[in-house]
């Protein structure tokens, strides 16, 4: 359909329309010109396939088309009781000329209706149609609205008053725009504002009366009362205030961090809750898009502070985003703070910490190390025993925060200069413990500086973070071969890393995988592990508009998006199960999202968020739940997949087996298969799958059921990983089959014993 025959059936209402409609196939000029006829049309599917086609890239619009759509919102006000002003204010940030005459008009009659309206949704854009309006008007809506908002908000508002007109405009879009309505607003939006010295200016010192505010709770000077320390709507500036100084990493912020969320966190007197929860989580809350190293351990050490029961639990799920995009924040992610001195002298005991994959904290008395903590250091000296754990804790978090940056920012491929990756992070007390254990590439040669001597290179020579995909196997092989040998533990899964490669299937279907599709996994662990590796994805469940969703994350320093698709299956019992689907791949063109041939993504890029959608098929599978014995599809699933191929991640599992089972004290009662680490017991051959854990028993393939409770392998392993470890603890319990004495398992073994 053209342009011309789409208007016509909006404004007809023609229903049968829809499925012609290409809206991908119109100008960024024509889709500005259809919606205003989209927002007043009866032809709701053609309606919504514009506006959502608007919501997917920029839509370019004519003054004309401007004030059409403030017609078309003004005309709608009595049929629907409202108007999205919002979606007017974006039109005129992407005008294409200067704002039409006879926009007051429209926009008096727009804020008028609003005035008579007891609702006070959508506040900011209420104030800037009123400011559109005329002086007159924005006093009337103001003086309606902002009645209680404390004196931060009504400072705010009362410096935008002044601002022209274009920038109230900026401000309103910006933070009325729902998430997916965000390719309407300009890029450059957030970063224009924060330009403006008055506000930059205006912001901090509002941070700098929180403070003040906070001390003066902390100090008695004013009662305390929970959470009452700032009204909603002064938390909202304050994050805004938050969000530019983590935008602009300005050095102050870390001292003003470790000073304001303790006294935010924990009331002046016994109580559990806080001077203001609200803030706190505000906090956390602008991290989100702008983390930097600091905010993660300040926030951590709030979570040892808090009395409050539920703060943690909230911290902990806010914490898992931040520490995700603190990985594409590639400038500020590898940041480690100084430690200072790593020895102390407490009366007449030393203390030192000592870093090696963890920091641990050893005492010693006349130079010989003790066991355990000293008496008197314990009597006489609380406060300098408190300062070094909480030290011990900091730097923990520290290498924690520093080892995730590193692997999650794989996809941005950050490149560093060798005299700066030396100074900075090889040779940093802290940042070299964990850097020392990677494989990196200096000036194109791969070295372990934990295992081997770093050569010199030019101060400006580039140095990157080895990926085993596009390497050779033998390469692969040879490093993890040396790191079993040397029984090192890298940080995070390098050498063992799992690599995802383009398919032929996936070659045919051009845009989309289903590499990891018509799965069955228990919902809700799936929901938590999409949250705890930095995806966003909406709660589904058996309500309207909860039947499918498609979870996303950003990559390659937000260049790509990854999604995967999945909808909520009818519930078995008491379990919440999901069906998963397609992963596909956008790549970010002027602002929007735009869907990529597969081909196009970069290798690194598709193997990183691949590996992620196998992860969280394999841990929230039902086919690896030793509990499942529900009938129907699900049995059969089961029974396929829990002892079907190996994938990638299985597959690594394996070469890790290869290496570490001459090892074990039962390694003459092992074999590797395929698919399977064979185990010879005194009663039964045990077949244990390298994917799901789950066991067939000799010679008649019976399944037996066990499950183990958490006991770890004493052989070294070169990753973590709880399956691997799962099934080197079934494998040592049935190579000795003869001392079992669970019931239950027994009974399952000799149930076909011959």
């Amino acid at each position: 359909m053209t342009p011309d025959q789409i208007r016509a059936a909006l404004r007809t209402g023609d229903h049968h329309a829809y499925p012609a409609a290409d809206p991908a196939a119109l100008s960024a000029r024509d889709l500005g010109d259809l919606l205003p006829d989209a927002y007043t049309s009866a032809s709701t599917g053609l309606r919504f396939l514009i506006e959502d086609e608007a919501c997917t890239r920029p839509a370019d619009f004519t003054p004309r088309a401007c004030l059409r759509l403030f017609d078309a919102l003004v005309a709608d006000l009595d049929r629907r009781n409202w108007a999205d002003l919002g979606l007017g204010l974006a039109a005129l940030l992407r005008c294409t000329g200067p704002w039409p005459d006879g926009l007051a008009e429209r926009a008096d009659t727009l804020a008028r209706f609003m005035n008579a309206k007891p609702e006070n949704r959508d506040v900011h854009d209420q104030l800037a149609v009123a400011a559109l309006a005329g002086p007159d008007r924005h006093r009337e809506t103001a003086g309606r609205l902002v009645s209680g908002w404390g004196p931060i908000a009504e400072r705010e508002l009362d410096l935008m008053s002044r601002w022209p007109l274009l920038d109230r405009v900026r401000f309103a879009v910006l933070r009325g725009a729902a998430e997916r309505r965000r390719a309407m607003v300009p890029p450059d939006t957030e970063e224009h504002l924060r330009s403006r010295p008055d506000y930059l200016d205006f912001l901090y010192a509002e941070l700098r009366e929180a403070e003040r505010r906070l001390a003066d709770v902390q100090s008695g000077r004013t009662p305390y009362k929970a959470d009452a320390v700032f009204t909603s709507h002064e938390v909202e500036v304050l994050e805004r205030a938050l969000r530019a100084a983590l935008a602009n990493d300005e050095p102050w912020l870390p001292g003003y961090l470790s000073r304001v969320l303790p006294a935010t966190a924990v009331a002046p007197t016994t109580a559990k809750t806080l001077p203001s929860q609200a803030f706190l989580y505000a906090v956390a809350r602008a991290g989100q898009d702008h983390p930097t190293p600091e905010l993660v351990t300040a926030l951590r050490h709030v979570k040892t502070v808090v009395r409050h029961a539920g703060v943690p639990k909230q911290l902990d799920k806010m914490l898992k985003r931040i520490e995700a995009a603190l990985a594409e924040r590639t400038d500020v992610a590898l940041r480690v703070p100084d430690p200072g001195p790593l020895r102390q002298r407490v009366g007449d005991h030393e203390a030192e910490i000592t870093v090696t994959d963890t920091a641990t904290l050893t005492w010693y008395r006349d130079g010989k190390p003790l066991r355990g903590v000293p008496a008197a250091v314990r009597a006489d000296h609380k406060t300098d025993l408190k300062d070094l754990r909480d030290r011990v804790k900091r730097i923990n978090t520290q290498l924690a925060t520093l080892a995730r940056a590193l692997e999650g920012g794989y996809t941005a491929a950050p490149v560093h200069a060798y005299a700066h990756w030396r100074s900075t992070l090889l040779d940093h007390p802290l940042a070299g413990t964990v850097v020392g254990r990677l494989i990196w590439e200096v000036d194109g040669r791969a070295v372990l500086p934990a295992l081997q001597d770093v050569p010199d290179a030019a101060p400006d020579a580039p140095v990157r973070l080895w990926h085993p995909i596009g390497h050779a196997p033998e390469e692969i092989r040879a490093w993890r071969d040396l790191i079993t040998d040397r029984e090192l533990r890298q940080p995070f899964k390098q050498a063992f890393r799992e690599i995802y490669l383009l398919t032929p299937a996936e070659e045919e279907t051009a845009v989309y995988s289903h590499r990891f599709a018509a799965h069955l996994v228990h919902y809700r662990r799936l929901y938590a592990l999409l949250r705890a590796r930095g995806w966003k994805s909406a709660l589904l469940g058996p309500w309207d508009g909860g039947h499918e969703d498609e979870a996303t994350r950003v990559l390659a320093a937000g260049e790509w998006r990854v999604a995967f698709r999945h909808t909520y299956a009818e519930p078995t019992g008491e379990r919440e199960l999901a069906s998963t689907d397609r992963a596909r791949f956008c790549r970010r063109e002027g602002g929007a999202w735009r869907e990529a041939p597969l081909r196009e993504v970069p290798p690194v890029v598709f193997s990183e968020a691949m590996r992620d959608v196998d992860l969280f098929v394999a841990v929230t599978s039902i086919a690896a739940d030793p509990d499942w014995t529900d009938q129907g599809p699900g049995r059969a699933y089961w029974e396929r997949d829990g002892f079907g191929a190996l994938t990638a991640t299985a597959e690594t599992r394996r070469a890790a087996l290869e290496r570490v089972l001459p090892r074990l004290r039962i390694a003459d009662r092992c074999e590797l298969t395929d698919r399977f680490l064979k185990v010879k017991g005194d009663l039964r051959t045990y077949k244990i799958h390298l994917g799901s854990a789950n066991i067939l028993m000799e010679p008649d393939d019976s399944y037996l059921c066990i499950v183990p409770g958490r006991s770890e392998p004493r052989v070294f392993l070169p990753f973590e990983d709880d399956r691997l470890s799962l099934i080197l603890s079934k494998a040592a319990l049935l190579a000795a089959d003869t001392t079992i004495t669970d019931p239950t398992i027994l009974a399952q073994i000799r149930r076909g014993e011959r």
